[in-house]
């Protein structure tokens, strides 16, 4: 199965290349190269507490070597292309958890690429010597201190941005000397789920506004279509619903007041006033003077972004439709995430989609030869928890695709 889908991935990736779509159904070309700005002295991103749950969440407590945890949390990393300092030659800085791994080998092949010749180094990792303060995720292998090998000090600030690029939950430009990088504990539920939106947003249903917390599969609710105007989908099912989990939230706003409210690595459609295609793209890509599609008198337009925050929120709610966006608060987001590519992650979903037009077809079917009663609705009380068909696809993605 496994291979099954990877070759659909590929074949999908293939469809993708040959032809576009705009925002409104599986649409818009790859994201162009973004241009990467250093982070400056003392800057961390995001712009909250390393120990929140919007960076890289609290301590879960110190690890040692006859700890029960310690052989199946940390695994070692000997990655050639980097060089770790092991100043108490013990290869304490080479252990860390499975994410943090992955996070410094991706952060290890952005800097090959930004510096032909300069390798990673890895000054500090896991800490079994009791060097930091006691909440320190270096005593869990969740963070690790870097530099490059040429210790240039002017290339800091641009380690510090490739960091967040490889997906480093939380980057400090700390010291002159080095940047901090840490990550998310291998429990935590914000560091393997996909894209949401918080229950306090709001749809257009056929009925009028709607909280996306009282939103149910069957209804219809408002989307752009490919021509630039709008039109109601129907909401198949939920890709995550839970009312009570808090997730990190990155709010944009326009210039004209509208603002929407989604997780980090869910894809929101940007674009400039100049260029006719769509491109989707994660919301925490989304800066200060890009445009982002607002929905208004049945028309789809542009409106500049002038504000990105970040904050916790309860609630998390993904609605998936038959045209594979929505407009939410006036603005026209994805229904998908994880993968930073519309085109794909809807020709995956493909399965799903062809299921319920079955389904509706055999209603129908019933109803025209009066063995089922007609129903004006066929709205489905919603589950809880991520679906199953989503949350297989998500980590397939994980395996195959690296994250940003």
């Amino acid at each position: 199965m496994f291979h099954t889908l990877a070759a659909v991935l590929c074949l999908a990736a293939l469809v993708n290349s040959a032809s576009s779509c705009g925002p409104l159904r599986g649409g818009g070309r790859r994201r162009p190269p973004r241009k990467l700005t250093p982070l400056v002295f003392k800057q961390h991103v995001p712009n909250v507490n390393e120990f929140t749950l919007g960076a890289s969440g609290q301590s879960e407590g110190k690890l040692t070597r006859d700890h029960p945890k310690f052989k199946s949390v940390l695994v070692p990393n000997y990655n050639s292309d980097i060089i770790f300092r092991d100043e108490e030659g013990t290869g304490a800085d080479r252990l860390m958890t499975q994410r943090c791994k992955e996070k410094l080998n991706t952060l290890a092949i952005l800097v090959m690429n930004q510096y032909p010749g300069v390798k990673l180094r890895v000054t500090e990792g896991f800490d079994e010597e009791s060097y930091h303060s006691t909440q320190s995720l270096h005593y869990e292998g969740r963070a690790v201190d870097v530099t490059t090998s040429d210790r240039d000090r002017s290339k800091y600030g641009m380690l510090a941005r490739l960091a967040v690029e490889a997906g480093f939950d939380f980057v400090y430009y700390e010291s002159r000397s080095h940047i901090h990088c840490s990550v998310k504990s291998e429990s935590a539920d914000a560091g393997r789920s996909g894209g949401c939106f918080d229950g306090d947003s709001t749809v257009r249903t056929e009925a009028g506004p709607k909280k996306m917390s009282d939103l149910q599969v069957g209804e219809r609710v408002q989307v752009a279509r490919t021509d630039g105007q709008t039109d109601y989908s129907e909401v198949i099912l939920f890709l995550d619903r839970n009312e009570t989990q808090q997730r990190l939230y990155n709010t944009l706003e326009t210039e004209n007041g509208r603002s929407i409210t989604l997780t980090p690595t869910h894809l929101i459609f940007t674009a400039s006033p100049h260029q006719t295609t769509p491109q989707a793209t994660f919301a925490k890509h989304v800066e200060i003077g890009d445009y982002i599609y607002v929905a208004s008198d049945r028309k789809v337009t542009l409106e500049k972004v002038i504000s990105v925050t970040s904050s916790a929120k309860k609630g998390v709610f993904a609605p998936l439709t038959r045209e594979g966006n929505l407009v939410v608060d006036g603005v026209v987001a994805s229904c998908y995430a994880i993968i930073e590519d519309q085109a794909l992650a809807h020709f995956a979903f493909a399965p799903v989609r062809l299921i319920d037009n079955v389904w509706e077809a055999t209603l129908h079917l019933l109803r025209t030869m009066h063995i089922l009663r007609y129903r004006e609705s066929r709205t489905i009380p919603p589950h809880n928890g991520i679906h199953w068909y989503a949350n297989f696809l998500y980590s397939i993605a994980h395996k195959l695709i690296p994250e940003d």
